[in-house]
């Protein structure tokens, strides 16, 4: 059985979906913190099964030993975390605590139930500022930010592990900027308060949910000056998480992959296919940088294809309409 950390978040929703639909049993374990039981009621109406969860902290020994106790798990795939980074930059420590702390006690009750294989849901932003574009897996790592090092300072973690004890599998999976929503428009992005990332903060402005969008910064050095990211459809991403997890069934050690198209786009090129997908205007303005930004980010997915054999599917047109479903089918999120 695999354990879903932090299963009820967006990309957690998503990889449920696609290990179900795939013949895997899971177990979700979320606080809801940033989630709600509503999302994985959506999850059981499009696997149409029932889908079994336990409410719990990463944080607390206790609440973990309860699912290893309760159930046979042989992997886990640890979503669980904070990831808003202006949010990390005001308040570090409670990042620390919450993802650095938190994959400390999982791995620890992992090791008391010899269950020694993980993928690790990490991020490019261990990439900082990087000196060139597309990046591959043997960039320098950095961050930028405290978001950043909280991952940074888990893959160092999970690398020291490895090496103290090879019978673990593990896989780093670094992602770009997910978006998108199930085909469905049934489940999506469902960010609390005022959104952190770019495409849910176009589509909640298109929905007429806010009045403009911001775009941080026009003075980038980028093709028109806005920043510039690769953004990869949520289904997409989720589907990394399956050929991570199927690698490790004829292959042993540490795997660490970018998951991201290859393609950059910048904000306006983004707002512009997203008002192509929903014809709707997105009012923005340009203010001031984000600290903490950084110019372009963009992946060379040549290794996943290579290792995993996973490459990105969906085009732009397809992640804003898929957004586009979502975000008018629920104006609200889940609530």
């Amino acid at each position: 059985m695999v354990l879903v950390t932090g299963g009820a978040g967006y990309i957690g929703t998503h990889t449920c979906v696609q290990l179900i639909e795939a013949g895997y049993e899971i177990i979700i374990f979320d606080n809801f913190s940033n989630a709600t039981q509503e999302a994985i009621k959506r999850v059981e109406a499009i696997v149409k099964q029932k889908v079994p969860y336990l409410e719990g902290d990463i944080r607390s020994d206790s609440d973990l030993e309860k699912v290893f106790t309760q159930y046979d798990i042989t992997s886990v795939i640890h979503f669980a975390g904070l990831k808003a980074v202006g949010e990390s930059v005001a308040e570090p420590l409670k990042y620390y605590d919450n993802n650095v702390y938190g994959t400390l006690v999982l791995c620890e009750v992992m090791n008391r139930h010899n269950c020694k294989k993980i993928v690790f849901s990490s991020s490019a932003t261990v990439y900082g500022d990087p000196h060139t574009t597309p990046i591959t897996e043997d960039f320098p790592l950095s961050a930028t930010n405290p978001y950043g090092k909280t991952k940074l300072f888990i893959e160092e973690i999970l690398r020291d592990l490895y090496n103290a004890d090879n019978s673990w599998d593990i896989a780093l999976l670094r992602y770009f900027n997910p978006v998108g929503a199930h085909s469905s428009g049934t489940i999506g992005e469902d960010p609390n308060g005022i959104p952190n990332n770019l495409m849910p903060f176009i589509a909640q402005t298109a929905v007429g949910k806010r009045e403009r969008l911001s775009v941080f910064g026009g003075d980038y050095d980028t093709t028109d000056g806005t920043g510039v990211r690769d953004y990869i459809h949520v289904t997409d991403l989720a589907a990394g998480h399956l050929k991570a997890l199927a690698y490790f069934d004829n292959n042993k050690g540490l795997l660490t992959v970018n998951l991201g198209t290859g393609k950059g786009y910048s904000v306006l090129e983004m707002i512009q296919a997203f008002e192509t997908a929903s014809q709707k205007t997105v009012p923005y303005a340009i203010v001031e940088r984000r600290p903490g930004d950084i110019a372009a980010c963009f992946a060379d997915p040549a290794y996943a294809k290579k290792v995993l054999d996973w490459e990105a599917t969906k085009s732009i047109e397809e992640m804003c309409e898929d957004t586009w479903r979502w975000q008018s089918n629920n104006p609200n999120g889940y609530k």
